[in-house]
């Protein structure tokens, strides 16, 4: 272990005021006991600190590293209102990092979660899609004694963590290193290259499993609904990020349409693909941007361009027409709302057009399962996350869930122990 990296942890382990109320915690989606781990590091005790993460989590170099902070743990910081929050992500990456580097025999999920019951060993599984849901599902379940068979579309696991998010924030070398440590086991058996619709139908999975989670998620670009984006030089930022199937970006000008990380990733990408120019383009004010002050602050180290209060209208060959808004406070709406500015139109000119505004499920694969879905568009759950079929349950972003890793993996885990309670 690096000494300094080391003294440096523990003296930002020691800025936390260990508050009883916990509103970091609070904050948390996975409700994390912040307070408690942090003080295991002021005392130098690192795989204490691991043990009290491990209790809610499976994810803590991961999540370490690309939750919102802002907007979850750290953006409840007491100590955030009259200066800096307490470096929360940091230090929990810090804490994983080191159990993975000297291979700690630590179980990744608290004793509290896992209540092994023999009657369970001959109840099948199966869990469409490996992202931080399905894996959380995989895990939880399958160290209760089901046996579980992940069904994957890509040649790898991990879903949005591997196909979604870049290499320049998440080193696939550490997921794989901490799949393969700490969330594997003898109970999940993988099957790769293996995509629903294609591969396999779920009448298939009824007629062998007990239980079916759908976990695949909801990567299909949003439409902009605007002139001109059917343009064999507009991409879906999504599908770039999943596929890596790109066009030659390298001197080139590329505008990203959207405020979030995907946009924010798709951004940096692009850039690091040797573009010339790369502009983001955001209806609304940098305030109300989705993606974190965070990622807005490397994005601008990395040389991207904002254009904020601005929409587009219309993509041209060559260029897009743009016109600039102002926020509106309307009655009924949590948010401010972009109206254009009449006369305020300019152009930009550009090579490539990246739609990054949101995305939802693949609606020919939804519209195979004879579920319900919702006016979204997302398959319809109860609090149980059962789908109109009781054999069958879904998490993540296909059921709508808030798109990030964090709060998959918290309806991977509520939806495992609502399974394990429904089979007793």
């Amino acid at each position: 272990m690096n000494q300094d990296k080391y003294n440096k942890i523990v003296e930002k382990a020691k800025y936390c005021l260990h508050c009883k109320n916990k509103p970091c915690s609070r904050a948390c989606p996975l409700s994390n006991n912040i307070p408690e781990f942090i003080e295991k590091l002021k005392n130098e005790n690192i795989e204490e600190a691991y043990k009290v993460l491990s209790e809610t989590t499976i994810f803590e170099p991961i999540c370490g590293r690309i939750c919102p902070h802002e907007s979850q743990c750290e953006g409840s910081c007491i100590r955030g209102i009259k200066g800096n929050s307490v470096s929360i992500g940091e230090l929990e990456s810090f804490v994983g990092d080191y159990i993975l580097e000297n291979n700690v025999g630590v179980a990744p999920l608290g004793d509290h979660l896992i209540k092994t019951n023999a009657i369970n060993i001959n109840k099948k599984i199966a869990i469409i899609g490996s992202g931080p849901a399905g894996l959380s599902a995989s895990y939880l379940l399958s160290n209760n004694g089901y046996k579980v068979d992940i069904f994957e579309k890509h040649s790898k696991l991990g879903g949005l963590l591997r196909y979604g998010i870049p290499e320049f924030r998440l080193d696939k070398k550490l997921l794989d290193d901490w799949l393969e440590k700490f969330i594997l086991n003898d109970n999940i058996k993988i099957h790769t290259n293996k995509e629903l619709g294609n591969d396999f139908s779920i009448e298939d999975l009824k007629s062998k499993y007990d239980y079916i989670i759908l976990a695949f998620g909801a990567n299909i670009s949003n439409k902009m609904n605007i002139p001109g984006e059917e343009k064999e030089f507009v991409y879906g930022g999504n599908e770039l990020l999943e596929y890596k199937k790109m066009p030659e970006f390298a001197g080139k000008n590329v505008v990203i349409n959207g405020g979030g990380n995907v946009a924010i990733d798709s951004a940096r990408e692009i850039k690091r693909r040797g573009a010339t120019k790369v502009t983001i383009v955001y209806r609304r004010s940098e305030v109300e941007m989705p993606a974190s002050k965070k990622e807005v602050n490397t994005a601008l180290n990395d040389g991207i361009e904002f254009l904020f209060q601005t929409n587009i209208l219309q993509i041209l060959d060559g260029k897009i027409e743009c016109i600039k808004t102002e926020l509106i406070q309307k009655e009924g709406e949590s948010r401010k709302v972009p109206v254009n500015i009449a006369d305020s139109e300019f152009s930009l000119s550009v090579d490539y057009v990246v739609k990054a505004i949101g995305a939802h499920p693949n609606n020919e694969v939804i519209d195979s399962l004879g579920l319900k879905t919702n006016k979204w568009g997302y398959l319809e759950i109860d609090e149980n996350y059962k789908t109109s079929d009781n054999k069958i349950y879904a998490v993540g972003d296909l059921a709508g869930t808030k798109q990030t890793v964090a709060w998959a993996a918290r309806s991977g885990f509520e939806c495992a122990k609502q399974i394990i309670n429904d089979a007793r």
